[in-house]
């Protein structure tokens, strides 16, 4: 049974989540909070899986209240549910820990789903988002020569300081092949700053093409219990927190 944690400060809201989530069989509602503040009181009383987090909230906000639970050692997920389909929101979002990005005009199913990837320790972002997320990281690396606006980015910083748990994962310095290459060539990816086995490397790039766990172990042959252990070790190895932060860490070294 996947265990939630409603937060958001419009009652009718969380009244309609719990509606929702609620007609499924392996998902039940086991608190509700309508401010920051209140969701860290219940999140460490009521130990949930899933925390479905609102962002715009008097007192202490959606995003702040991620980072306390984090920081308390939280094992939930933290799903973010908001109107708002902001670069800043989901960029601070991603770096105080938050495991998805929903927005409120999502359909039942897309929540239901969303509970249930994030509850799998899958990170849950659309296909639209993660690509910002890669060209937002690209762009802190280029001076924005892709052309991401800076008005659309969080206050100062680059990817890796705003996000610290991907700044762990910064690439080393070049590599022989590309300090060597003849003159207009391309440069060689850097190499990986960890080490992976081969089989690793292979669920990583799997990863890094939004695929979850089942579609991974139905690719390559395997468990899906197989696959957990896989993502598992990577994440570990890479210091990620999280799948978004290894996707990043896949596109920044040439893995897919």
């Amino acid at each position: 049974m996947i265990r939630v944690l409603l937060v958001d400060d419009h009652a009718v809201m969380r009244a309609g989540f719990r509606m929702i989530l609620e007609s499924e069989d392996d998902i039940a509602v086991v608190g509700e909070a309508a401010s920051g503040t209140e969701a860290v009181a219940a999140a460490s009383a009521l130990s949930p899986d899933v925390i479905c987090m609102d962002v715009q909230m008097p007192g202490m906000d959606g995003i702040a209240a991620t980072r306390a639970l984090v920081a308390a050692g939280s094992e939930a997920a933290v799903l973010i549910v908001t109107t708002f389909d902001r670069d800043d929101y989901l960029f601070e979002a991603l770096s105080a820990g938050a495991s998805g990005f929903l927005l409120k005009n999502a359909g039942p199913e897309e929540l239901v789903h969303a509970v249930r990837v994030a509850a799998a320790g899958d990170a849950l972002l659309a296909p639209e988002v993660t690509r910002r997320v890669i060209r937002r990281f690209a762009g802190a690396d280029a001076g924005d020569g892709d052309g991401v606006r800076a008005e659309n980015r969080p206050s100062g910083g680059s990817l890796a300081s705003d996000c610290p748990r991907l700044g762990r994962m910064s690439a080393p310095g070049p590599t022989t092949a590309a300090t060597d290459a003849a003159p207009g060539a391309p440069a060689a990816p850097a190499a990986p700053a960890v080490e992976l086995t081969d089989r690793e490397t292979e669920v990583l790039r799997l990863v890094a093409q939004a695929l979850s766990n089942a579609e991974i172990a139905e690719r390559l042959f395997i468990g899906e219990a197989t696959v957990k252990t896989h993502v598992s070790n990577v994440l570990q190895k890479l210091g990620a927190r999280d799948r978004v932060a290894a996707v990043v860490y896949a596109h920044r070294h040439g893995l897919t």
